[in-house]
């Protein structure tokens, strides 16, 4: 037998379709993008496609001006509406920007298109602030610190909370002005109508906080009363390690996926809820997300954490050691450029597991086409918000029994 022989056994050809034949998304990523960076887009949208086939929770960071630039509601907020994201880890300056479309007089919209290479000079002395290609008057920073203040002096506020409560409320309050303004709803508003947590792992680092800041000041100067407004970062990430434990022991799937969209904080804080739960609390059993699959810009020899691919996470054990060969991976590339196509394919795959249920009825279905199950979970998702005291109660037991462990752990 030849080597050429031999080696065929164990080889992939690689086979693909015309485009021209394809009649759909899910058949371009699958047939159309045999290689170089195209490969890599595939097997993100094929791992993407059979961990929501599976039925996991996925767990969502994302970095960068996705608010300002209007990302949010081109696919973002449409991929939240799948019920197939079970919480949000992202930056205080997502959340901040996701008011200005609702801000009164601003109504016909207030981002506009700018050259990125601009004179920016010119801007400033206009009063137009820019981010990248989108600008906008200095006058909606200036409403948005007057419209946070005023919502953080409200009743509700006025107590120790943790960021997704702060978050939570912030939402519903976003979503009664967009509906006092006539636009169409923003992140945290859409967050709050599904009970979808908003993780901020670095909250001093953005302007939500910043108003935070003017009015503990003002406080501590004598300007005003009763300003009570506290982050309770202890609660927070015991919060996020509950949603965690979820996953893993009580949803339908007991595992978990995540989409990382950019790296910085949003990405470390969305990994570190693993290493939380069995390194630092010592619990059995605890295991790493079974699909990671992430879209950063930065390469993997820059040594960031931005850059490191999944398998580098299998190493601390928030990937799943035993899958992640199949169900990782680590596209270079802007995700602004690839998340609409991705969003839309998987949205059309829905739609058509939708046609099939319809017309030959959901479990013969479920049995021609497992993945169809998966798909076709409840628009209105996990609602983990909702059950957040019942989950953080479950992990606090869950730590009590581990008292011993924990009382070795505090002596060196």
């Amino acid at each position: 037998m030849s080597q050429q022989q031999q080696y065929q056994p164990h080889a992939r050809a690689v086979r693909v379709k015309r485009v021209d034949e394809c009649g759909s998304l899910h058949e371009l990523f699958q047939h159309c993008l045999p290689a170089f960076g195209g490969a890599f887009l595939r097997r993100v949208y094929t791992i993407l496609d059979t961990a929501i086939g599976a039925g996991c929770p996925v767990t969502l960071s994302i970095a960068g001006p996705v608010t300002v630039s209007g990302q949010h509601q081109a696919w973002l907020i449409p991929l939240l509406e799948t019920g197939w994201v079970a919480y949000l880890s992202t930056t205080d300056a997502v959340c901040y920007h996701d008011g200005h479309r609702s801000l009164a007089g601003f109504e016909r919209g207030c981002v506009h298109e700018v050259p990125i290479f601009t004179d920016d000079a010119k801007l400033r002395d206009e009063g137009t602030i820019r981010v990248t290609d989108m600008a906008f008057p200095e006058q909606v920073l200036l409403d948005q610190d007057r419209f946070i203040s005023a919502i953080l002096r409200e009743p509700d506020f006025q107590k120790k909370m943790t960021g997704t409560e702060m978050r939570y409320l912030l939402g519903a309050r976003y979503a009664a002005q967009e509906k006092r303004t006539g636009v169409a709803p923003g992140l945290l508003s859409t967050c709050h109508r599904l009970a979808i947590p908003v993780f901020v792992g670095a909250p001093p680092d953005g302007s939500v906080f910043l108003n935070s800041m003017k009015l503990w000041a003002m406080k501590e100067t004598g300007m005003v009363d009763g300003y009570n407004f506290e982050l309770d970062l202890h609660a927070e990430v015991f919060e996020a390690c509950a949603y965690h434990r979820w996953g893993l022991f009580e949803s339908d799937a007991r595992a978990l996926a995540t989409l990382i969209l950019g790296g910085g904080v949003p990405k470390n804080y969305n990994l570190q809820p693993e290493p939380a739960l069995g390194q630092i609390l010592g619990l059995p059993n605890v295991r790493g997300y079974n699909f990671d699959v992430q879209i950063v810009t930065a390469p993997v020899t820059d040594g960031s954490l931005s850059s490191c691919f999944p398998a580098e996470a299998v190493t601390w054990g928030k990937v799943d050691k035993d899958t992640y060969t199949q169900t990782t991976e680590s596209l270079q590339s802007d995700y602004s450029l690839v998340m609409p196509f991705v969003v839309k394919a998987l949205l059309d795959n829905r739609k058509r597991y939708e046609t099939l249920a319809a017309e030959i009825g959901p479990e013969k279905l479920f049995t021609e086409q497992p993945k169809a199950r998966g798909y076709l979970r409840s628009h209105e998702g996990y609602r983990l918000f909702e059950k957040r005291t019942e989950l953080t109660a479950t992990l606090k037991n869950a730590v009590r029994a581990n008292k011993d462990w924990l009382l070795e752990s505090i002596r060196y």
